[in-house]
């Protein structure tokens, strides 16, 4: 049986937690891939309204087993804070699983995360300051702490004290700040590793196993192609792979295992942060956008910005990942404007663009070259079938399909699971 990649197709908060809680019921195991706590998934189901920042979208479903890569960097506190607010809502936890080698976010790396954020002044890079970015520097540069040395509590001693002299001389000779010590980041992360022992496992192997036995197991994504760290819109991008490669290398599957890649693309385009978005609406569209879909961060509550749908990057995204095929969200939210845009190349010093520049100077300087669809001016969430959507709606639907060159499978039409229109199998 396959695995299947969901792959955030824009710049993140596309609606990849609806479509893989939506998803989980028809699959045995779903993992998380990449990424950290800088990551929310917005999840709208029987179970309540939840905010994912670690934790696998299918965990809410009981039989699926739910696992957290080795790809993924991992705030411990904020692991066993979710762990916490799922039992309160009577969500099971016991088919979680954390890869014993996915890397710890340790308090230097918080407090570093601010201090050089600060320090790059009106050149700031819009980051949530959550770590991320100073843990997979760590991994890349051999100092990193993995959640399996938690269980080895002598090694793990040495090998902080080795790791917090170096970033104590970075916080207190480059900063200026106060060193942490040893003993208490040693004890704290030693009562981490205590409750966090249950579920840390040889993940890959696990993975490995369920497809063996002819399982389905769904790799869920975190932000989105534009934010890759190679990618995207370097360099206000995230510090890993979010694209389908990333999948591989993140959970230990040989590509070879990969059976399908579904792009999941909000039907209008919206970025948090800094860097370039050239269909970005700085006028009262751009805001009844925002304020009709509340359009904010589900991890920092900032709001987001909002432009029209961008099929430049869209086609770059569908080309370098490989989709076969898409699910388009929030449609239902478009029914409040009278027409549509899309953007379908760039106009840069004279030229044409079909492809976006790979530099943000310039795709900064790019002007966007519209085309306008009419709206349908209609509320469509209670819709279910296709071709029960406002003929509008179909064209528009038909039109982002062309430009991709890649079929809509899934259609949301509401937060709630329910509020979806299944135009083909994708499984």
């Amino acid at each position: 049986m396959p695995a299947i990649a969901i792959i955030g197709a824009q710049w993140g908060d596309e609606g990849k937690g609806k479509i893989v809680d939506l998803l989980a019921e028809k699959v045995n195991m779903v993992v998380r891939f990449s990424g950290g706590s800088n990551a929310g998934h917005t999840v709208v189901n029987p179970c309540g309204e939840f905010r994912m920042h670690l934790i696998p979208s299918g965990i809410f479903h009981r039989e699926v087993t739910c696992i957290i890569g080795n790809g993924v960097v991992i705030d411990p506190a904020v692991l066993l804070e979710e762990i916490e607010e799922l039992k309160g809502h009577d969500v099971a936890v016991d088919r979680l699983f954390v890869s014993d080698r996915a890397h710890l976010i340790m308090p230097y790396h918080l407090l570093l995360d601010g201090l050089e954020e600060e320090a790059r002044g009106s050149g700031a890079l819009g980051t949530t300051r959550r770590g991320i970015g100073p843990a997979y520097m760590d991994k890349a540069g051999r100092l990193g702490i993995r959640t399996g040395d938690l269980l080895e509590k002598g090694a793990f001693l040495e090998r902080l004290r080795l790791v917090l002299d170096q970033k104590n001389r970075i916080l207190t000779r480059v900063y200026e700040a106060q060193p942490l010590v040893l003993e208490e980041v040693y004890e704290k992360y030693c009562h981490y590793g205590e409750l966090l022992a249950p579920f840390i496992r040889e993940t890959d192997l696990m993975v490995q196993e369920a497809l063996e036995r002819k399982e389905k197991v769904l790799l869920e994504g975190a932000q989105g192609t534009l934010l890759d760290v190679d990618f995207g819109t370097y360099p206000y991008v995230t510090s890993t792979s979010t694209m389908a490669g990333g999948a591989c290398s993140g959970l230990g599957l040989s590509p070879m295992k990969l059976d399908g890649i579904i792009g999941v693309f909000k039907v209008y385009t919206t970025r948090v942060g800094s860097g370039p978005m050239p269909t970005e609406l700085l006028d009262e569209t751009g805001e009844l956008i925002r304020e009709h879909a509340h359009e904010r961060g589900a991890t920092t509550g900032r709001p987001r910005r909002c432009g029209w749908f961008d099929a430049v990057v869209g086609r770059f995204s569908a080309r370098t990942n490989g989709f076969s095929s898409i699910a388009l969200t929030r449609l239902d939210i478009l029914g409040v404007l009278p027409s549509l845009k899309i953007c379908t190349a760039y106009r840069l010093e004279g030229k044409t663009l079909i492809n976006p520049p790979s530099s943000v100077a310039m795709l900064a300087r790019c002007e966007p070259l519209y085309e306008e669809l009419p709206g349908w001016q209609t509320d469509i969430s209670p819709i279910r079938r296709f071709k029960d959507l406002p003929r509008e709606a179909r064209n528009y639907v038909k039109r982002l399909e062309e430009l991709l060159d890649c079929p809509a499978s899934i259609i949301s039409v509401g937060e709630r699971r329910e509020q979806t229109i299944m135009v083909s199998e994708p499984l």
